[in-house]
């Protein structure tokens, strides 16, 4: 039990990681998109929060987090980002 919780943070480590990925790196986005669809799953993100980084997927060098401000979604998600 205790061994599957610590398999769950390091899981959720990595995660933030790559949600953290660098803009302009080839595949950044779908690593990005990748990752946000991991903590939608959580349910640590919504559903119009995960859509941009659907919409961003293809576009290395687009950084999500001012469409989500721009939007007006996703308050919670900017704050955890430091955005």
């Amino acid at each position: 039990m205790a061994s599957e919780h610590l398999d769950a943070e390091a899981e959720a480590a990595e995660q933030w990681q790559l949600v953290n990925t660098p803009l302009g790196g080839m595949w950044s986005g779908r690593t990005r998109y990748a990752a946000a669809m991991f903590f939608f799953k959580r349910g640590e993100i919504n559903a119009e929060t995960l859509e941009v980084y659907r919409i961003c997927a293809r576009l290395d060098h687009e950084d999500p987090l001012p469409i989500i401000r721009d939007r007006g979604v996703g308050k919670e998600w900017l704050t955890r980002m430091g955005a």
